[in-house]
């Protein structure tokens, strides 16, 4: 048998679909344990190196054939994903509205759920302990769970049972914290491991600016632009409209990039991005861009390079805010996520909270 300090760890996630922050906690996670060997894994096994991610196993095979080894849960609002949005945020985006048109809201969604994933956990993002000796050790590493209150009485259940017995829990945001303190669990308030994609990865987010479709945006606006991100439920012509109305005020001759943080069902979507910039030359003439592009390492270059970011992705905001970048306030809605772990982290030096964090959960892994 390995040595246990040379011995893999397996790094659990949502990075299993396209999102900005799922797809780059597995990487974070990685240069912090380095030269430790990680295995990363989702509910599915999925390629995501098109998109600057990773090659992704299902968890359910990795535990079988690493019995013991750690799980790190590597961040995300994995205490709130139920099985049900789990399961169709794995689908092609063509398949997705099909399955929501037939499930959504109806009891039999988690029977659909269950056997598209294979599991019968009502939170599956969140692994428990078994009776099991060869369990390894259970790490929550900056998640979220805003909403933890309101979701239904089997999914609470479901997590504070594995919260309970987890071996170290970091919560990136107060109000998540104060969720599990009203429930008896103690947990480490982190920055999400986000806050540290300038430092580990600077210098190859601005060499990618010199390349590809980042530079072709260079190019086209060389007095600068915003970089603008919304889900694709923000995408009636009234909220468009307001949004289009807010970056006029902001716009001050550069041209506006719309992106996409996420292109997994139910995130950001391409059709609502195209209807915008006729919107806004309603309002105002500023020049616009649909940025196409959905590798991750364009993605913080186009954040990274702006002159500002305005957006309801919290690692949009993350990534700005680790790159230096203004955050415009007030012009896309945010939503309790984004406003809770703003509220509290600002002020703060997060890059240094996180550093400790880093030597309070690694302490187990030894």
């Amino acid at each position: 048998m390995a040595h246990p300090e040379s011995a893999p760890l397996i790094l659990f996630g949502a990075c299993d679909r396209h999102n900005l922050g799922d797809l780059l906690f597995p990487h974070i996670a990685a240069d912090l344990l380095a030269p430790r060997e990680v295995v990363v894994a989702g509910l599915a096994a999925r390629d995501l190196t098109p998109f600057g991610g990773h090659g992704v196993r299902a968890i359910g095979e990795v535990l079988r054939e690493l019995p013991g080894a750690p799980v790190i849960h590597a961040g995300g609002e994995l205490l709130c994903c139920d099985a049900w949005e789990a399961a169709v945020m794995l689908l092609p985006t063509e398949e997705a509205s099909g399955v929501i048109a037939q499930y959504d809201g109806r009891p039999g969604r988690f029977d659909w759920a269950r056997q598209v994933l294979g599991r019968d956990d009502r939170a599956p993002y969140c692994l428990g302990k078994s009776q099991s000796l060869q369990d390894g050790a259970r790490i929550f590493l900056g998640v979220g769970g805003v909403d933890l209150d309101r979701r239904d009485a089997a999914l609470r259940v479901e997590v504070l049972a594995k919260l309970r017995a987890a071996d170290w829990i970091g919560v990136r945001d107060s109000l998540t914290l104060a969720h599990l303190s009203d429930a008896g669990i103690s947990a480490t308030l982190m920055p999400d491991p986000a806050v540290l994609t300038a430092e580990l990865f600077g210098e190859r987010i601005r060499e990618r600016a010199e390349t590809g479709e980042v530079a072709a945006v260079r190019a086209a606006f060389p007095q600068g632009w915003l970089a603008v991100q919304f889900a694709a439920s923000l995408g009636d012509d009234a909220t468009l409209v307001r949004i289009a109305a807010g970056l006029a005020r902001q716009a001050a001759g550069r041209g506006i990039v719309f992106f996409r943080a996420g292109a997994a069902p139910w995130h950001d979507g391409l059709d609502v991005y195209r209807r915008a910039p006729d919107l806004f030359r309603g309002v105002d003439a500023a020049p616009t861009w649909v940025f196409e592009s959905l590798d991750i390492w364009d993605l913080c270059a186009l954040v990274a390079s702006s002159a500002g970011f305005a957006g309801n992705s919290l690692h949009g905001r993350i990534v700005a805010e680790a790159f230096g970048v203004p955050v415009l306030e007030g012009i896309v809605p945010i939503g309790t996520k984004v406003a809770a772990y703003r509220e509290s982290w600002a002020g703060r030096d997060a890059v240094a909270a996180c550093g400790a964090a880093v030597a309070e959960w690694s302490v187990l892994l030894r």
